[in-house]
Order: structure tokens, then sequence, then C-alpha cells
């Protein structure tokens, strides 16, 4: 298929609308037939990199984010240009993996071009094996939890929402879709840092607004009591999976805005809470290993222990993906109150539902404050473009 399609600058908005719609649809008529589609993206702006493309797969996937932020351009005065490019590459040839491989990835300069076609086409082929929905389907707010309590409840809340097509699913997914994908989804993980990797790895060819961990936590400190919320102000990385990607020198923090709305709403509703560090381990019975774990919780005066927040935030900072943690203290076992298994049945009554509206209310404030896309600047790197990758 040989169809190109040009945007030039300068047009009503009504008429950029069209456009911006028909080179979507393009895009996806060319994924259909077999090729890739090459975006070019000619910035006037820009005296050093005014010429930036790449290679886009399965763009119905997130087409609300290419109309966003080629809409944003366009606005500004850069020409676009949608053509066909390279054949697809099958996901089953032995060159596969040279063409995903991210050992010498720059993770600091791309951002709709952050991924390769077939990283792209391979991350999307794994999402909807694990959540047992269609990509299409995923929304611009996530929620990631390890309890089908949570699911539950999501249910409750959103009883029409999309479920998974299967019932043998790894990690299932719901969807409260909406008509611009500014919904809410939420995934059910599973427990440990290498779950919350694998998720978020391929989440993030999606280009999420915000990731949101909704879990609960082994409180710290002698003033906290069971039921009691967390708010990570930053993060202990004992989870050791990004280490070598990441460095531990690296600084990080949840996002400010999400944090802000999630404490907004608990003192709206009068529910207890506090700021801190979380300490996110690898091992599930760090308590019967306390010395060296203890010499850590001291060191960083954490006040709460989890398996996945750390683990988030990490790969969240490499993707450019705003982050947070909103748990909750389920035990308490340096203070004679360790996760039981009738008590913790009952914490779960009481609190799945108060702790998932929690989380949406936070989101819907973000949505309200932030309708045409929430904010990401502040993990983005300082000579990043808006779109930004190499020539493909």
């Amino acid at each position: 298929m040989s169809e190109t399609m040009q945007i030039l600058p300068g047009q009503s908005q009504a008429d950029l609308d069209h456009q911006i719609e028909a080179a979507c649809a393009l895009m996806e008529r060319h994924y259909a037939s077999g090729v890739y589609s090459k975006l070019t993206v000619v910035r006037s702006w820009s005296k050093h990199n005014p010429t930036i493309s790449g290679s886009i797969a399965r763009p119905s996937a997130f087409r609300w984010y290419l109309r966003r932020e080629l809409t944003k351009l366009a606005q500004r005065g850069a020409q676009l240009h949608v053509a066909p490019s390279r054949a697809r590459v099958d996901l089953n040839a032995p060159k596969l993996l040279q063409l995903i491989d991210e050992s010498d990835f720059d993770h600091t300069r791309k951002k709709v071009f952050l991924f390769g076609p077939e990283r792209a086409e391979l991350s999307i082929q794994r999402l909807e094996h694990y959540t047992g929905t269609q990509v299409e389907d995923f929304q611009r707010y996530v929620l990631l939890t390890n309890y089908q309590m949570h699911m539950n409840a999501f249910i409750e809340a959103y009883p029409d929402c999309i479920r998974p097509q299967r019932t043998d699913v790894q990690m299932p997914a719901l969807h409260q879709r909406t008509v611009n994908n500014d919904g809410v989804t939420i995934i059910n993980i599973g427990v440990g840092p290498s779950n919350a990797k694998n998720l978020t790895d391929h989440i993030a060819v999606l280009r999420p607004d915000a990731m949101l961990m909704v879990g609960h936590c082994a409180g710290i400190r002698n003033h906290q009591e069971i039921g009691d919320f967390v708010l990570g102000s930053g993060y202990m990385r004992a989870d050791r999976l990004l280490d070598q990607t990441l460095p531990t020198s690296v600084p990080l923090s949840p996002n400010f805005v999400l944090n802000r709305n999630l404490a907004r709403v608990l003192d709206e509703r009068k529910l207890p809470y506090r700021f801190g560090v979380v300490y996110t381990t690898i091992d599930r019975n760090w308590e019967l290993t306390l010395r060296g774990t203890l010499a850590d919780l001291r060191a960083s005066r954490s006040i709460a222990v989890d398996m996945e927040s750390a683990t988030v935030a990490a790969n969240g900072f490499r993707y450019r993906i705003p982050s947070a943690t909103l748990l909750c203290v389920s035990d308490k076992p340096l203070h004679g109150k360790p996760k039981l298994a009738a008590e913790a049945l009952e914490f779960y009554k009481k609190t799945k539902s108060q702790h998932l509206a929690v989380a949406i209310a936070a989101i819907e404030l973000a949505k309200q404050e932030f309708p045409g896309g929430f904010p990401n600047s502040d993990i983005r790197a300082m000579d990043e473009p808006l779109l930004g990758g190499p020539e493909t």
C-alpha cells in the first residue's frame, strides 16, 4: 500500500481535526495491509532537530494518543507526513530479539517513538494474552492491584465495564471504556516486583497518562493502625530488578499531582494516612531474615513495606508515565500483628470498596484538572521534544 498523506499548518480547527482523524485511519490501513506507517514531523521552531520520525505499529491501540499529540504539534505549526514504512516483521522471526533488544536503548530521548514497532507489536500481543482483553479497550488511567477483591469492587462501581474474554487469564483487566479512552483500567498483576515489571514493561507502549498502584503494605511505625493509608514520598528499591537498567542513585518520587489528589480525597473523607518512604522488597518473607531488612528500614526511615510500588515507579520513570502509590496497612509484623487468615479476611471485607473509591476519586480530580492530558514534564529529559526519535 503506497498511500501517503501530508498535513500542513494554518488550518481551521475543524479541518485539522478531520485531517488528524484521516491520518490515523491511514496508519491503520497501512497496518492492515502488512506494513508499518512512517510518521514524520517537521518542526520549524526547532533549530537543531527540526525533523523527527519513526515507525508506528498497531496504531488503533493508542489512536487517542496519536490524535492528541499530533493535534498539539499541528496547532503549534508542525508539518505532518504519513507514508508506508517497511513490512511488518513476523514475531516468530529469528531476528526479532535483535530488533527489540533495549540493552543500549536511550530512554531519555524519545516519546511516541520510544519503542520500535516490533517491540510495540510484541508488548501488545503479551498484553492481550495476559489480560484477556483487547488493547484498544485500555484506558488512559491505569490502576494496578494484586487482589481479586479490588477487581470485584471495580465491577460493582462499573457494572458495564469490559471484562476478559477468557477465564484462564494470568493478569485479568477490566476497562471502564469511554469515547476518548479517558476512563479507568484496572489490572490484577499478581504479587511481586517481577510481575510489576512485566506488566509495566508492556503497558508502557500504550502511553497511559498515569499508573496508580493500589495495594497493601506492612506498617512499620508505632502510630500506624491496621486500615491506615500510606502515600509514598519516595521509594527504597530492594526489589533489585532494575538496578542495572536504572542506577539506584537516580531519585524516584511519586507524581506530585496524583499524590496531592490522593491526599485531598483522604482528607475530605477523614481517612487516616501518612506520607513516607515505601520499602519495596523482593522477599515476601522478609520477616524471616529481619536483621538486614531492619537496618535498611531504619536507614531509609521507611513507613511501609510492599512488593510492587518501587518497581512500578522505576518503570514509570524509565518510560515517562506518571505514577503514585495508594497503600493500605494490612499488618504490622514488627509490632506483633502479622497477617493471619481470620484478621486478613475481615480487613479485606472492610477496606476493599473504600480503597478503590479513593483511587478512582483522585483520578477523577486529575481528569477534571487536565482534560487535555495529564502532565509529565517532571519526568521528561531536559532536551526532549514532544515527539522524538531516530529516523527509521
